[in-house]
């Protein structure tokens, strides 16, 4: 075995057990058993269910995950352009070009926009494929949180992290730059181009929630009773742990994990398919820890209060109102995407004066690092990028 995920493991071998067919009948169970804690119906026997009865061709897809050669290699590393504490800003295209500040997630790894810098499968990276259309990437790689990163909130990381990176940048490439959020990263990007006009000139929002009001009932909620169980050791790190992340985003669709890993048993070893598959869960298990406080910020002001879409999120002392950015503004929503919904995102296109708005036939993270991303996402926004950067 060359690795040990998908992560959590035990999370969806349960999942993969409880959703077996003859786990279910039209009570919801086929012996009137069901898990007071998921709701999930189990088989009968021992309280979680016979590990015997587990998925054999969800098994084979995990075994062959487990063993697919795939290891990500990158040939020829980006440069460190700037860096403050255990964050850095990487430079994709250090001969020229214009300048692209590409803000991720403070979840998840940041070279899911680089996903398979090598030849395999042909090379999934959006970042590379913008260099090769004549502009300059530079990456925000946040890092594992360190020891001043693990007081900062949502805003902090905006005042403390992207703005002088931000500040560094324009003084390097002389003038202002162009800054792309992608996910959380949108909305760090519109504080910061809010707050900082001067350094920011146009603006591209990927996939960025703003109105969670759109997001199903009780998902703050539930968010919350996943995250509370490890309350002593966001005491103990400041920060939320790998795991409980990653069981917050495997609960947004537990049987689609599932199912993907029977579709990927089903694949030819051969087939350049199933590299892209590795490297993808390969970024999914390769996750990060959330600062404490930005994580408590994000539920209570974003998923509780829905501040950014109320216009009374506060930033440093600014309060962040897109209505009054008055600076190029692309706003790419992707069509099926079931992390971000369209609902949620395409609000801030309607906030944002004259800011267009880019449909992509794909899903939150296909829409970057899928096999179709150079088409879906990359064609269009290199040639808006050259156009308003």
């Amino acid at each position: 075995m060359l690795r040990r995920g998908p992560r959590p493991l035990a999370l969806h071998l349960s999942g993969a057990l409880t959703s077996m067919p003859f786990a279910r009948s039209s009570t919801g169970s086929n012996d009137g058993s069901t898990s007071s804690k998921t709701g999930f119906p189990l088989p009968p026997g021992l309280p979680g269910g016979d590990p015997a009865a587990l998925d054999p061709v969800f098994l084979a897809g995990v075994a062959a995950y487990r063993r697919h050669p795939y290891q990500r290699v990158d040939p020829a590393p980006p440069p460190v352009l700037w860096a403050q504490g255990d964050m850095r800003v990487l430079d994709y295209a250090p001969t020229g070009g214009r300048p692209v500040l590409f803000v991720p997630s403070l979840i998840n790894r940041a070279y899911v926009l680089d996903l398979m810098p090598g030849p395999a499968a042909g090379g999934v990276s959006i970042l590379r494929d913008l260099a090769a259309r004549g502009l300059r990437p530079l990456l925000v790689d946040w890092g594992w949180p360190g020891e001043a990163e693990r007081r900062l909130d949502c805003a902090g990381y905006v005042t403390e992290r992207l703005e002088p990176a931000l500040a560094a940048i324009a003084a390097q490439c002389g003038g202002p730059v162009t800054l792309a959020g992608y996910c959380m990263g949108g909305l760090l990007a519109v504080a910061a181009a809010q707050r900082r006009p001067g350094l920011v000139r146009a603006l591209a929002l990927l996939a960025t929630p703003w109105d969670f009001s759109t997001l199903p009932p009780g998902t703050a909620g539930a968010l919350a009773h996943i995250i509370a169980p490890y309350a002593g050791l966001m005491a103990l790190t400041g920060t939320v742990p790998v795991d409980a992340l990653q069981t917050a985003f495997a609960a947004i669709d537990p049987p689609g994990i599932i199912r993907k890993f029977r579709r990927f048993a089903d694949m030819a070893p051969d087939d350049p398919r199933t590299a892209l598959f590795a490297a993808m869960e390969d970024w999914l298990g390769d996750g990060v820890p959330l600062a404490a406080p930005a994580a408590i910020a994000c539920l209570r002001d974003w998923y509780g209060a829905n501040q950014p879409m109320r216009e009374c999120w506060q930033v440093g002392g600014t309060t962040i109102r897109p209505s009054t950015l008055a600076l190029p503004t692309l706003v790419a929503i992707p069509e099926r995407d079931r992390i971000v919904p369209p609902e949620s995102a395409r609000p801030l296109a309607a906030q944002i004066p004259h800011a267009t708005e880019l449909p992509v036939a794909g899903g939150h993270v296909g829409m970057v690092a899928g096999p179709r991303a150079r088409d879906l996402l990359g064609a269009p926004l290199a040639a808006w990028l050259l156009r308003h950067g």
